[in-house]
């Protein structure tokens, strides 16, 4: 495997970020070849659940109706509960100016699966490749080793994960920053009840418990859970950990005997948050979580991922060429926009996740401000869909907590009296 005259673009990593890199950059005429490491797709409790932004695209590219088909779920609200499942705030997808107004639930495996299958004729993905290190000419990224062989083309895209080699070797770093808490997932089967089929977030003094439906009928759980707190409980004390966990949120009432026969099969996902200071060098480009880690309270990562490629795509179909000058110019203006819209996604799902898992004062404020404020909740909401940032001011953030009154609180901001107004979903 020598020489650069098969490819024109490397992308490394087969996830969401890589798939959807290739998917983009395909569609631009580019030869792709994706390479993996892993020889087949391993199952993972998260990147599930996806944001009409990320719609938007996976539209364009023939994903979403293949999801749809492939029997993923419409999602229309995404909902901050007390405990006993009352609402908190109350994000109504339906007011968005979309054709995509909700967001859509399916299994990570599914999503890998049909990105896979509408990847243009001119990506090729290899499995069981593991990419060694990157290959330079003075300080230009121009290809990779990969099992012992070099591979030299224009591009090489690195969506390798949180712990990415080729950020690592191309001198970019990404600092991370824990939470003190991890999440344990638990996928569901058969609840109790009748279950709201939204997305919904549950406050209690245990910290977050989140919850939306996946096709046949199953849920998936999240459970807030301090870093060595399951270590080591045998049966019974999983049992009463569950029981704990069900008597500080009345809420789940209907998932209680599913919960309950389920516990014993978890994931236990650490939560971070991290963007790299730098996105591309000469010749490389970061996607996905080797640049940027989010706290999955308000389901940014994966949608993040497909913005990367969609960003990166067309930065590179404005430049037209992938001539190292040309291109250098376009994946410093990609860096320059994913950097600004990152660095505002992360800032809110941050704050999402305090107002949920911290319980403070401010928090707890905040979260009451929000939800009985239509103006700001429908600009976050804004933010959060993916189409498009809708910043907060100071004073904006006076009145989520509550220290200077709104007297615009229940003015609607203008897109959402638009679509209203249109027929969007007035409600």
């Amino acid at each position: 495997m020598t020489g650069g005259t098969d490819h024109d673009v490397v992308v490394c990593g087969a996830g969401v970020a890589g798939l959807s890199a290739a998917c983009a950059l395909g569609r631009l005429g580019h030869r792709v070849l994706v390479l993996e490491k892993r020889p087949v797709p391993q199952p993972v409790a998260k990147g599930e659940v996806l944001q009409p932004g990320s719609l938007a695209v996976l539209r364009e590219w023939g994903v979403a109706d293949r999801l749809e088909a492939a029997g993923a779920l419409r999602l229309e609200h995404l909902v901050a509960r007390a405990a006993d499942g009352t609402p908190r705030m109350l994000l109504d997808y339906g007011r968005l100016p979309t054709p995509q107004p909700w967001l859509l639930a399916h299994d990570y495996p599914t999503i890998l699966a049909t990105l896979a299958e509408t990847l243009p004729p001119s990506v090729e993905v290899r499995r069981g490749a593991l990419v060694e290190d990157l290959l330079r000419t003075g300080d230009r990224v121009t290809g990779v080793r990969v099992d012992g062989a070099e591979l030299r083309v224009p591009l090489v895209v690195a969506a390798d994960g949180t712990s990415s080699r080729l950020r690592r070797a191309a001198g970019l770093t990404a600092p991370r920053r824990d939470y003190p808490h991890r999440l344990a997932a638990f996928e569901l089967d058969g609840p109790d009840g009748t279950v709201p089929a939204d997305f919904s977030a549950y406050v209690t003094d245990g910290g977050l418990r989140l919850r939306y439906p996946l096709p046949g009928g199953r849920i998936r759980l999240y459970v807030q859970v301090a870093p060595d707190e399951l270590r080591g409980l045998g049966p019974d004390g999983l049992r009463a950990w569950a029981d704990r966990v069900l008597d500080g949120c009345p809420g789940l009432a209907p998932l209680a005997g599913a919960f309950r026969a389920g516990v014993d099969r978890r994931q236990v996902l650490p939560v971070s948050r991290a963007l790299a200071p730098a996105l591309a060098v000469p010749g490389l480009a970061l996607v996905g979580e080797s640049g940027h880690l989010v706290h999955p309270m308000a389901a940014q990562g994966m949608n993040s991922s497909i913005a990367d490629a969609h960003t990166l795509a067309t930065v590179l179909r404005q430049g037209g060429s992938l001539r190292p000058g040309v291109l250098d110019h376009a994946l410093r203006r990609y860096d320059t926009a994913r950097r600004h819209d990152l660095h505002h996604i992360g800032r809110t799902s941050h704050n999402a996740a305090r107002m949920i898992t911290d319980r403070s004062w401010i928090g707890d404020r905040a979260l009451t401000g929000t939800g009985g404020n239509a103006r700001i909740r429908h600009e976050v909401m804004h933010t959060m869909s993916g189409l498009g940032i809708r910043r907060l001011t100071p004073v904006d953030r006076l009145h989520q907590i509550g220290v200077l009154p709104d007297p615009r609180a229940a003015r609607l901001p203008g897109w959402a009296r638009a679509a209203s107004g249109s027929g969007a979903a007035a409600r």
